[in-house]
């Protein structure tokens, strides 16, 4: 298998599929609920308490880092089975940064994401030119390795990992209740998808589709395939990174078992699970990875065996994710 293909075209009008899913494939019904969505995100620090603010803040984290995987595996068609790494750098560079040198919070972002950049560049640069199971292999690979020097280094904490990871402030104002938090990963999450629309909808966005449904015809059509693909995996890694850096600062602690190998296989699970190049369905997906296990909680371990038949039935009968394509 050459690449990781998107759902065939026509898949979102698959016969006997009824209920909410045909519901949400008018496009004038999709935007009552995003509408409701939207009003209710912002307002739901007023009117919950503190462990459902956790959830959501953790719901947006998540969104983020599916989208910008979204852009590897969606738009691009790459298998990434290594992303926790990226979100690892960033999460790294903002732990060290402040906890051992005192520089200011803000002041290592920029910092994470040049570092995330250069492990973008030295791991896609090389191994781009491969076919989708040897490049699964080798991000799976990418993601250990970065795991397994974390565990290792003085500067990284060891296994024990990082603490007295500095909270950001903004003009005096600390962020540090987990409602600033909240608000904070929204914004995120909603740049993210900004970003990711624009992307979509961009020449660039064209020739990853390109790419991704037939390199050979890409490459005679002029388009140069690896700059292509790194560009997704750059950018990719650059969406890990800026997650990493806040999720840092709010835990103020992080530890290399945060990133194992596990950590990728969620992301991915999310992508796939809404819907691979459709940033409503990603947004979906990654609801499901927090709210699910949480809904379950009541039967403690027997939990995540709920949880991964849930997944499995909706892949099942939903193949090409949950959020239905578009009808034309």
């Amino acid at each position: 298998m050459d690449r990781l293909d998107s759902a065939a075209p026509g898949n979102g009008d698959v016969a006997g599929t009824g209920g909410p899913l045909r519901w949400l494939e008018s496009q004038k019904n999709r935007l009552i609920v995003l509408t409701f969505l939207a009003g209710l995100a912002m307002f739901l620090p007023l009117i919950s308490n503190n462990y459902v603010l956790e959830v959501m803040t953790n719901v947006w984290f998540y969104v983020m880092l599916c989208l910008g995987l979204n852009i590897v595996v969606g738009y691009a068609g790459l298998l990434d089975l290594g992303y926790a790494a990226f979100f690892a750098v960033g999460a790294y560079t903002t732990g060290i940064l402040t906890s051992h040198f005192g520089v200011n919070f803000w002041l290592t972002i920029p910092a994470a994401v040049l570092f995330s950049i250069c492990a973008g560049v030295i791991i896609g640069g090389p191994t781009l030119r491969l076919r989708s199971d040897y490049l699964a292999i080798v991000t799976l690979g990418f993601g250990e390795i970065v795991r397994i020097i974390a565990r290792n280094l003085e500067i990284t904490g060891g296994a024990s990992g990082l603490i007295g990871i500095e909270k950001p402030s903004l003009f005096g104002f600390e962020i540090s209740q987990i409602s600033h938090f909240y608000y904070v990963f929204l914004l995120l999450a909603c740049l993210a998808c900004f970003v990711s629309y624009r992307l979509q909808h961009s020449r660039l966005g064209r020739a990853w589709q390109y790419v991704r449904e037939d390199e050979d015809a890409a490459e005679a059509m002029g388009i140069d395939r690896v700059a292509i693909k790194l560009y997704a995996y750059v950018i990719g890694a650059i969406f890990g990174g800026v997650a990493g850096c806040f999720f840092a600062a709010k835990m103020t602690a992080i530890s290399p078992e945060t990133f194992m190998f596990q950590q990728s296989v969620l992301i991915l699970l999310g992508v796939v699970l809404g819907g691979m190049g459709k940033i409503p369905g990603v947004i979906i997906g990654a609801f499901a990875l927090v709210l699910f296990p949480e809904v379950f909680r009541d039967l403690g371990s027997s939990r995540i065996l709920v949880f991964a038949i849930v997944m499995l039935v909706i892949m099942l009968y939903r193949p090409e994710g949950i959020w239905p394509e578009k009808k034309t």
